[in-house]
């Protein structure tokens, strides 16, 4: 079964006092583009939680949230004096050295700089077992995210096997045609030959030509290439997952097909039924982007 690219999850843990937050979603791409914003105490596991994105969701623009903030009650915050002296020193030695004036408020242009504030947290460094919970927290939604992308993968294969079936439909209804298709060719040829006054043929070479003729405008190997291609998407379909290329150059080779059959037409019904085909293979493609 076909999974969606498009798809977000979320899992939350607490572990000492804090909660870790994992929020992580992914649109459609050609690559795996991955996006990691995780605090700085956890860069250290950054490639760790990479390979295991690579290897789980394969494919498509990915973006992780991971987020840590202490439980409310549970840590003390208080102002970083020392932090804030260093910074006003530089304020004042800024202004003399460029010639502009002082803050007015020195309150909030100290207390917006980073560090201002610091909590008990900030000078205990992360153990392994509080990497080993981000890297499950991650996990956790990377399954959410999954969940969601195989709901996606379900809605769209219904969504393809309609179109298929619309276009299986469509190509039917075009055996009814080709018999009158060359009647009326033959009618309208004669019709102009005898229009014109004086003029004798040979009905052998006319036959011959007119069989010549028809041939070039016969499209029963665009049919059955056609059908064939019907079939194979589909069972690529059902096959297996990470299957949207493929499924992208089925849908190729369908429209080189449905094209030539339009060219060869030479019939406003036979037409018809071509823009039909054309209208559902192009929604075909434009969702076929959004597979895995």
């Amino acid at each position: 079964m076909i999974l969606s690219m498009t798809g977000f999850g979320k899992a939350v843990k607490v572990y000492d006092n804090k909660k870790i937050t994992a929020e992580i979603k992914s649109l459609n791409s050609k690559q795996l583009d991955l996006s990691i914003r995780l605090p700085q105490a956890y860069r250290e596991i950054e490639l760790n939680l990479r390979n295991i994105i690579a290897k789980s969701l394969h494919r498509g623009k990915v973006d992780l949230f991971i987020y840590c903030e202490p439980i409310e009650g549970a840590v003390s915050t208080s102002i970083n004096i020392e932090t804030l002296k260093q910074y006003k020193t530089q304020i004042q030695d800024m202004s003399l050295q460029l010639g502009i004036p002082e803050p007015e408020d020195w309150y909030a242009t100290l207390l917006r700089l980073p560090d201002a504030l610091k909590s008990e947290t900030n000078n205990n460094e992360v153990d392994d077992s509080e990497k080993a919970v981000v890297v499950d927290v991650v996990k956790e939604a990377i399954d959410g995210l999954i969940a969601f992308r195989t709901q996606e993968g379900n809605r769209l294969c219904k969504f393809f096997e309609e179109k298929i079936d619309a276009i299986q439909h469509l190509l039917d209804s075009v055996a009814p045609y080709e018999q009158s298709r060359v009647e009326k060719i033959k009618a309208r040829i004669l019709e102009s030959l005898q229009k014109l006054e004086g003029v004798e043929y040979d009905k052998n070479r006319f036959e011959q030509e007119l069989i010549f003729y028809i041939e070039k405008l016969d499209i029963t190997e665009e049919k059955l290439r056609l059908q064939n291609h019907l079939t194979y998407f589909l069972d690529t379909l059902h096959n297996a997952e990470a299957q949207g290329k493929k499924l992208g150059f089925i849908s190729q080779e369908m429209g080189r097909e449905i094209n030539t059959m339009g060219s060869k037409a030479n019939q406003a019904e036979l037409q018809k039924l071509v823009v039909g085909m054309k209208d559902h293979l192009e929604q075909i493609k434009e969702q076929v982007l959004n597979v895995l």
